[in-house]
């Protein structure tokens, strides 16, 4: 590995007991959000918590400790968007994370699982043109999406 960059990843807090089994994957995998990150990068976790509940607590704090723990790039899982319904604080979480700590945030982990894309289609949840950034970093091909149901 020719470079190693450090991750936090805060995950939605109706999730707190994940064990982050899809996240941890992609990440390992460079699938998904984590495709960002050239192959030889090596993606080390130095941070994993909840947002603490709507709406949101944890993301006052739990920034501050994965920085401390040399976290240079902070994810909001891929749940907060596949959830039902989508949490509507993603972007007041990103836009606080990145004025607050200087850190990079990006919305996503593993992939949407392929039953999450297809009920959220239906419902046309991710109509709306403002989706369209939160969902590029962790759409992928058919394939890779029945990979994370």
């Amino acid at each position: 590995m020719s470079k190693t960059v450090k991750i936090g990843i805060i995950i939605c807090h109706r999730y707190h007991t994940c064990a982050g089994g899809k996240c941890f994957r992609s990440m390992q995998k460079h699938e998904g959000a984590f495709s960002r990150y050239d192959k030889d990068t090596e993606l080390q976790l130095v941070g994993y918590t909840t947002c603490d509940g709507c709406p949101g607590g944890n993301i006052e704090y739990a920034p501050e400790e994965m920085i401390k723990n040399g976290a240079e790039v902070i994810h909001l899982a891929t749940g907060l968007v596949v959830g039902y319904p989508p949490c509507p604080y993603t972007d007041h979480f990103r836009e606080f994370i990145q004025k607050r700590y200087n850190v990079e945030v990006v919305v996503g982990t593993h992939p949407i699982p392929q039953k999450y894309f297809d009920v959220h289609t239906a419902l046309g949840t991710w109509n709306d043109k403002s989706w369209g950034d939160k969902l590029a970093p962790t759409l992928a091909d058919p394939d890779i999406r029945l990979a994370y149901n």
